[in-house]
């Protein structure tokens, strides 16, 4: 029995895989065994020695690991670009954050804003509230996870408005999109998929990495709360 693939995922691209990818790729009777976590948690345990066979995180470390000879050189495909956005439970009214000015009405008279640690929307979010002058003001009323999904805080009411990724926040039922952050406090992170040098199943491997960036799978991507970025350069 050939064993399962494992791969090591950013949050952002969940909903695209369990929704479409990973059912399609087993049902052609081939079988993938995915561990998520936010980028920096998944650098971190790769740099303490885990690994895997496939490895789908934001782009600049997934090169310094190719650097290192920790990915293969040649494996990395370009499948998505995230933008950051505020999610807010079903139903709740949607504010308008079109403008900088009414973003940072929004998140100061928030009743709290979740946010993840470790996460790359959390730690950009951390900068946009310096940048905003309203670290103080809603920084001290913000409800702050290590990991996982911001929305979930909000649909447990421990706060109104969430921070993520915009494909993050559509994978939690229950959440609304309120928009993504305007400019200049909005920010894309794009993500790739490699292959680690010392994989136990290369071959499958191999395919499995082909499946994500195919050209069906930029159409996953894109209603998937992502842009596609299959096709560009890696």
């Amino acid at each position: 029995m050939e064993q399962p693939v494992k791969v090591m995922s950013t949050l952002a691209v969940e909903l695209a895989l369990t929704s479409a990818l990973l059912p399609a790729w087993r049902g052609t009777g081939r079988d993938v065994d995915v561990e998520w976590s936010p980028t920096g948690v998944l650098i971190d345990r790769v740099r303490a020695g885990e690994r895997g066979d496939v490895l789908i995180a934001i782009d600049e470390p997934i090169a310094e690991l190719v650097e290192q000879g920790i990915l293969r050189a040649g494996s990395v495909r370009p499948v998505a670009r995230a933008g950051f956005g505020l999610g807010a439970k079903r139903g709740a009214p949607r504010p308008d954050i079109s403008t900088p000015e009414r973003f940072r009405a929004v998140l100061v008279s928030a009743r709290s804003v979740a946010y993840s640690l470790t996460g790359a929307s959390g730690i950009h979010f951390q900068d946009v509230m310096r940048r905003l002058g309203i670290t103080e003001t809603v920084g001290a009323k913000a409800t702050a996870i290590h990991a996982g999904f911001t929305a979930d805080r909000v649909i447990a009411g421990e706060a109104d408005l969430a921070v993520q990724q915009i494909s993050e926040l559509m994978s939690i039922d229950g959440i609304d999109i309120v928009g993504p952050f305007p400019a200049p406090y909005q920010k894309h992170t794009d993500f790739s998929a490699a292959i680690f040098s010392d994989s136990g199943s290369p071959s499958a491997a191999e395919a499995l990495v082909e499946h994500l960036s195919g050209e069906r799978a930029g159409e996953v991507y894109s209603r998937s709360g992502l842009l596609s970025r299959i096709g560009s350069a890696a």
